[in-house]
């Protein structure tokens, strides 16, 4: 995972446009009920809403969607009370919800491909709109380690950062306590009125009088394996960079910094000692390409680029629902269908190439990909690219 500065990776870029509305409360709702119906993620999500041209149109199609793409059962969508009582419970934790393209979601989150389109906020949430950078790093950090952190993220905070991080044990409570007088986010795997891990119950409470707490997921809910690697991304996404403060060689920190890498953020990291097992980690990404990082000097050279160029803004990024009609269905789906399914297989291959091999046009290729995931026989993956899941679809 070769760690190349991000303005050489993506080339020219042009700025975000400042948010200029707000969701109406149906458009909230009807947002809401669509990115938390079976099958639909962020990539899921923005292909229908850019298809359908808005949320309620989207959501009136989701059963002959899934229908099509072979699903046996009807597709799992909340109700207006489930909405509504979901909205209640943040509500009563002090969190609001921030839909992509409103004030108040991070600008450097909106500017990656598919990002979530809502997000639950709580505390100041001014401080998503200031320069972020994270840092992470191992569970068990060392006391070395963990002095490290502290030092870059008091350091970065007076150079006026905002310091985001994870919320776990070791390095990054380390980072948030350090960080907290002059400002930083913490992203949570779970429902941002959970408490997790449970010794950080004070640190939550003060970063989210303080601080900011970010989550994408529903109160209320318990982290699950498969929600973190979810978190890792926001976190990479909010920031200009992602700094590695001791990692293992299999840990959630480098799984952070391959996503920085993979979204054209910053991948920075501390060297440490090559007998220490925490070191092995940040050690192979300098090997990779990573900038080494002695001091926030460092840092903040290193940042200093893209503090002077405004993030992209990909063709991709949802900032707000079309005020126009879905886009005609198109002829002879069924038969194409067929030639689609035929050109994929278990090995992610890019959409362009499923297209050249099935002689099926782009859009209906789409359609055909939106109605296999929404019934659960089709995985995403990076770089655009798709496979058939193997096992477990209905």
């Amino acid at each position: 995972m070769p760690a190349r500065k991000a303005n050489e990776r993506t080339g020219a870029r042009t700025p975000v446009p400042p948010p200029s509305h707000r969701l109406s409360e149906a458009q909230r709702h009807a947002w809401l009920r669509l990115i938390r119906a079976e099958n639909v993620g962020p990539v899921t999500f923005r292909e229908l809403i850019n298809h359908f041209g808005g949320a309620e149109e989207a959501l009136d199609a989701l059963p002959e969607l899934s229908r099509r793409g072979g699903r046996g059962k009807p597709i799992r969508v909340p109700s207006r009370r489930d909405i509504e009582a979901e909205l209640a419970r943040a509500d009563a934790a002090g969190a609001h919800l921030v839909a992509i393209g409103e004030p108040g979601y991070p600008r450097a989150l909106a500017s990656v491909d598919a990002p979530p389109p809502l997000l639950y906020v709580k505390g100041r949430s001014d401080l998503l709109a200031r320069p972020m950078v994270a840092i992470v790093g191992a569970r068990s950090g060392s006391a070395a380690g963990q002095k490290m952190a502290r030092l870059l993220a008091t350091d970065l905070g007076r150079g006026g950062f905002v310091v985001a991080s994870g919320l776990a044990r070791g390095i990054d409570g380390a980072v948030h306590r350090a960080a907290l007088e002059r400002g930083t986010a913490a992203v949570v795997a779970g429902g941002i009125d959970v408490v997790y891990p449970p010794e950080h119950a004070e640190l939550q409470q003060a970063i989210g009088r303080d601080g900011c707490l970010v989550s994408e997921r529903p109160p209320g809910l318990e982290p699950r394996g498969q929600d973190f690697p979810r978190r890792n991304r926001i976190i990479a996404g909010m920031s200009l960079g992602v700094i590695v403060v001791e990692a293992a060689q299999r840990s959630g920190s480098l799984i952070t910094a391959r996503m920085a890498a993979e979204i054209g953020r910053e991948v920075l990291a501390v060297p440490g000692h090559p007998l220490d097992p925490r070191a092995e980690g940040t050690n192979r990404l300098l090997k990779q390409g990573a900038t080494l990082v002695a001091c926030a000097d460092d840092v903040i050279d290193c940042l200093r680029p893209q503090l002077e160029m405004p993030l992209a803004s990909p063709s991709s990024a949802l900032l707000a629902e079309r005020d126009a009609e879905p886009g005609p269905e198109p002829t002879e789906i069924g038969t194409e269908r067929e030639r689609v399914l035929a050109a994929l297989g278990p090995t992610p291959v890019d959409i362009n190439e499923i297209a050249r091999a099935s002689g099926v046009g782009i859009r209906n290729v789409q359609i055909v990909l939106l109605e296999l995931d929404l019934a659960g026989r089709l995985e995403r993956h990076t770089g655009h690219t798709v496979s058939l899941v193997t096992a477990g679809g209905d």
